[in-house]
This record gives C-alpha cells, sequence and structure tokens, in this order.
C-alpha cells in the first residue's frame, strides 16, 4: 500500500502545483452544466406537454462526467509519466505493475468524486436539481459508470503505451466512440436497430435507462443495473489482460525508455 500511496502522492503533486491542472478539473463540468443546463430549461418550457427535460438532462449529464472523468483520471495521469519520461524511474523501481494500475485507478476515483461534488452543488444552486432524488440507485448507477470509465481508460492507456505520444489524443477521443450508443440524453428506443443492438453491448446505455427509469417510476432499476456490471466485468477483465500483453510487448521489444524521445 505504501508503494501504492507513492503513485497517488506522485500525481496529487502535480495539481499541488499547477492551478491549470486543478482548474481543468473544475472548469469543464461547469461549463457543460451551464451550456446543458440552460439547454434543458428552455425545452422543458417550450415542450409543456414534456416535463422532467431539467431531470432528464442535468442528471444525465452529471452521470456522463463520472465516466468521462473515470477514464481521463486512468488515461491522463498515465501521460504525465508519459509527458515527463517518467516511465522508465517508476518500472525500475520495486513498484509493480499491479500497485501501478492501483494507483491510476485512486487518481481516477479521486477526479470522479471532485467533479461529482462540483457538478452536483451547481446543478442545485442553478437549476434546483438535486441528483440525489435518484435515492439509492445512484450508488450502483455510479459505480458501474465508473467502472466502465477505468476499463476504457485501461484500454487506452494500453494504446498509448503500443503507439507512444502520437496517440495521445485517444485519451480524450475514444470514451466519446461510446457517446452516441450510450443513449445518455434520449432513450434507447430512438435508436436505428442496428445501433440500438450495438447499445444493448454498451454498460452505459444500461445505466442511463435505469437513470431515466428512477426518475420517471421511482423504481430501482435492476435489470438495468445487473446488465450493466456484468458487462463491466467483462470489459475491465478484457482491458486489465490486453494492457498486461501490450506491457510484455513493450518490455520485449525496448520501446517504453525510447517513449517521448
Amino acid at each position: 500500500m505504501r508503494r501504492v500511496w507513492a503513485v497517488i502522492l506522485r500525481q496529487l503533486y502535480l495539481y499541488k502545483r499547477s492551478l491549470t491542472r486543478l482548474l481543468e478539473i473544475f472548469y469543464w463540468p461547469t461549463m457543460d452544466l451551464l451550456l446543458w443546463g440552460f439547454v434543458s430549461v428552455y425545452l422543458e418550457r417550450s415542450a409543456k406537454d414534456v416535463p422532467l427535460f431539467v431531470s432528464y438532462f442535468i442528471g444525465a449529464l452529471i452521470l456522463w462526467d463520472i465516466l468521462f472523468r473515470a477514464e481521463q483520471g486512468i488515461s491522463v495521469s498515465f501521460l504525465e509519466d508519459m509527458w515527463s519520461r517518467n516511465l522508465v524511474n517508476i518500472f525500475v523501481s520495486p513498484i509493480t505493475l499491479s500497485e501501478y494500475i492501483l494507483g491510476l485507478l485512486a487518481i481516477a476515483f479521486f477526479k470522479v468524486i471532485l467533479a461529482f461534488i462540483t457538478m452536483s452543488v451547481l446543478g442545485w444552486l442553478f437549476y434546483s436539481f438535486n441528483i440525489f432524488t435518484l435515492g439509492i440507485s445512484l450508488l450502483p448507477l455510479a459505480l458501474n459508470l465508473v467502472a466502465m470509465g477505468c476499463a476504457v481508460g485501461i484500454f487506452t492507456t494500453a494504446l498509448i503505451l503500443r503507439f507512444g505520444l502520437e496517440a495521445e489524443i485517444l485519451a480524450w477521443a475514444i470514451v466519446f466512440l461510446f457517446l452516441p450508443f450510450s443513449a445518455v440524453f434520449y432513450p434507447v428506443g430512438v435508436l436505428p436497430p442496428a445501433i440500438r443492438a450495438a447499445a444493448n453491448f454498451i454498460p452505459s446505455s444500461h445505466v442511463f435507462e435505469g437513470m431515466r427509469a428512477v426518475i420517471h417510476t421511482g423504481v430501482f432499476p435492476a435489470k438495468e443495473v445487473l446488465y450493466a456490471a456484468l458487462l463491466n466485468m467483462a470489459y475491465f477483465s478484457a482491458s486489465l489482460l490486453f494492457f498486461l500483453k501490450v506491457f510484455k510487448s513493450v518490455l520485449v521489444r525496448g520501446i517504453i525508455p525510447k517513449i517521448g524521445e
């Protein structure tokens, strides 16, 4: 645990000494909340026969940011070590690969908590929306999004490790590939049949369907939570195996010392 804490502390020092990095955690969630919050208020006022726009949109936005921040917590933290050419220092130390990944997972969880608190408070202040109206359902829905975000982050990190810094754009881009399939701001039923079939295999689509069900009916979405959890277990395990395979490959090929050159 001391070595895991060392990985966490290395990342925390970056935010302690860099205001711009700290602002990044709060700036984008605030901008997203303002933009989509005003859109949802406008739609709710314009369409009297379709209520709860604010609840659907702001709730979806807060939950989507959980997924996004979890992915960013893994991939961008790894990029910090690549940018500073610190990977060699890390992997010649006693830190094992599993300890390093645990440290990145802890940083991802830390970022998720900060962003969640920020958006929840602003959502309540600006739009009188309380995300905790989801009740006990909020916890399994949020945890499923964290698990998916971490799985995507580990997979992205493996790709960056394999292809080097020219692949760093994936840290921001790859998670948005899941956005159309996740049905964040609309129900899965509006998707074309082919995309709807693909959405059934995306954990986040079940989470957002469950969120809307809770807001609309107040019933715990047991089916959606179970599907999301099973998919996340499969994808998280696959992402870890993929990362391990890539890591062994780059060790054999001697790529790590050359990263960043």
